[in-house]
């Protein structure tokens, strides 16, 4: 006979598939909210938004007690007509700069990560700890001396010396992790490549980088999207607003006394319309670079 309190294991299970699969519903709730607003607040006026800021406009008011006879269920589309020639010379720079970078710091992580897994010289223990101690100092901290490097090099108020910077400066975890990849590989392969006689260029392009697509891919969209949202370096180096890229366009949509709402949030969702056609795009290369990770090794 069952005591009172006893719970079979089917009941556990189901009970403990339901814990799951509310807290996986409540995270995807909290970071869909941020989401909704900007979507909601993109297709109202000023007057609607603040008489309405949590609901997509609709008349909830009747017309006795509705404050200053507000209209909150107009619809404002006009918002994104208004926000889309603001913003996209910006959205366009941004492109520029986030391919660019990318493609730029593969290419170079790839070299180098080669280099480290395949080769040891003297004192290349030290070297890498060195190496890697590039990985722990904060970005911010190298804001002064890139400026004055880039001032000296006639960079500034270049979306090329963007490019650089970034390309320079996100080099040591990439290659930290293709170094990771590159030592995994069969050494079968190099040996039989280097009896055929292929050079290191031809081992690269024929070994390293078919085998590593997966976390290529992942890098890829990793720094395509960390170029995308960067903000500080932009904001210092350029000053012809023709060459602003989306975070620092996006400012000069307030106004001078007055913040139009829903036009900010119009911009904001055109501005991130890329970085979402490109995950969906590629989000199951993301996922097959992320389980690759796993189970390596």
């Amino acid at each position: 006979m069952k005591s009172p309190g006893y719970i079979s294991i089917e009941g556990r299970r189901v009970r403990y598939e339901w814990i799951k699969h509310s807290l996986i519903i409540s995270v995807l709730l909290l970071e869909s909210f941020a989401f909704y607003m900007m979507l909601q607040i993109s297709v109202k006026d000023n007057a609607s938004f603040l008489v309405n800021p949590w609901l997509p406009p609709m008349d909830i008011f009747s017309e006795a007690d509705a404050p200053q006879k507000v209209d909150t269920s107009a619809w404002h589309w006009e918002n994104y007509g208004e926000a889309m020639p603001f913003i996209f010379p910006y959205v366009a720079n941004t492109i520029f700069v986030a391919f660019f970078s990318t493609t730029g710091t593969l290419l170079l992580a790839i070299l180098g990560a080669y280099f480290f897994a395949r080769y040891k010289m003297p004192f290349s223990g030290p070297i890498w700890a060195a190496f890697l101690f590039l990985m722990l100092m904060p970005a911010i901290a190298n804001i002064v001396p890139l400026f004055t490097l880039l001032k000296t090099l006639g960079l500034l108020n270049s979306l090329w010396g963007i490019i650089l910077v970034q390309v320079a400066t996100c080099q040591a975890f990439n290659i930290f992790v293709l170094r990771g990849f590159i030592e995994d590989l069969p050494k079968d392969l190099f040996e039989a490549a280097e009896i055929d006689g292929a050079s290191h260029w031809q081992q690269i392009r024929n070994i390293v980088i078919p085998l590593s697509k997966p976390i290529l891919s992942t890098l890829a969209i990793l720094l395509f999207i960390q170029s995308w949202n960067e903000y500080v370096l932009p904001f210092i180096a350029l000053r012809d607003h023709d060459l602003f890229t989306v975070g620092v366009g996006l400012i000069y949509l307030d106004g001078e006394y007055v913040k139009q709402w829903g036009l900010v949030m119009a911009a904001f969702f055109l501005s991130s319309i890329p970085i979402i056609v490109l995950f969906l795009f590629f989000m199951r290369y993301f996922i097959r670079g992320v389980l690759s990770g796993a189970i390596k090794g």
